[in-house]
């Protein structure tokens, strides 16, 4: 069973929480929030003297761990803190969970399967499981792909607020890889409404020509996207329905996978 940590409230005097805690509380404060944080709403939870959680901000800002929003005001998870996220969830144990999830995955449906996670500017593949087939897309972990033409990508911006989703699409390079990508930012405001009411996204041949792919989400206990499990194949093979007839299975397979980050 998961138990949330308890944090001190407002009321909590500074010598609760030893010195050597106090950052990790306030990344944690960050991280479970999931939005751009200031440091007067972090400390509604920490409850630490005003100069020591702006001292504390400033020094993760410094380290890259946090970095500020374009408010100037708040802040968000840094380019140190996201990678940091990635090493935990790939770690020898978990990883080796995942991959019995992924291979299983793999085998029933017979095309190559994926783990992505949002990062700053795509989804970034943290795992893999390849088809048997020869005729194979090669996009290894570690490769980032663009938000906006990808199953993955789409599904992470359907996740977004709708101002949040607006400011992105009204500033972010629509790149057209191929005369499927849709680059204009109605259409694909249509496209992500559509994906929020059907619980899953695709790719036909938006990104890279002959290639179709389907993702789903995968949540934290608070409902929130942290990943995507997607299946991509050639299309020589199988075709954008074939991979739609597979979405039960998809489903349970990320619900293996949401549970797991719980344990």
């Amino acid at each position: 069973m998961r138990t949330t940590p308890v944090m001190p409230d407002a009321s909590t005097s500074d010598k609760t929480i030893p010195t050597n805690l106090r950052l990790l509380l306030l990344l944690e404060e960050v991280a479970r929030v999931g939005v751009p944080v200031t440091p007067t709403s972090a400390n509604e939870v920490l409850g630490l003297p005003k100069p020591t959680v702006h001292r504390l901000f400033h020094r993760l800002e410094e380290e890259g761990f946090l970095q500020r929003d374009i408010d100037g005001r708040s802040y968000s998870p840094g380019q140190r803190l996201r990678a940091l996220s990635i090493n935990v969830m790939s770690t020898t144990r978990l990883r080796t969970l995942r991959l019995t999830v992924l291979n299983a995955l793999t085998e029933d449906v017979g095309e190559t399967c994926n783990l992505a996670t949002p990062d700053r500017n795509g989804m970034t593949y943290i795992d893999r499981v390849e088809t048997k087939w020869p005729l194979r897309i090669q996009m290894p972990v570690g490769t980032t792909v663009p938000f906006h033409c990808t199953a993955s990508g789409k599904m992470y911006l359907s996740t977004l607020p709708p101002r949040h989703l607006a400011k992105y699409l009204s500033n972010a390079p629509l790149v057209s890889h191929t005369e499927h990508t849709l680059t204009e930012p109605d259409m694909l405001v249509q496209e992500i409404d559509q994906i929020r009411s059907k619980g899953y996204s695709t790719d036909n041949e938006e990104f890279m020509e002959g290639m179709v792919a389907i993702a789903v989400p995968i949540l934290d206990n608070l409902g929130r996207l942290t990943s995507t499990l997607s299946i991509h194949a050639p299309h020589q093979r199988a075709s954008l329905d074939y991979l739609k007839e597979n979405l039960d299975r998809l489903h349970r397979a990320a619900d293996d996978l949401s549970e797991m980050m719980l344990r």
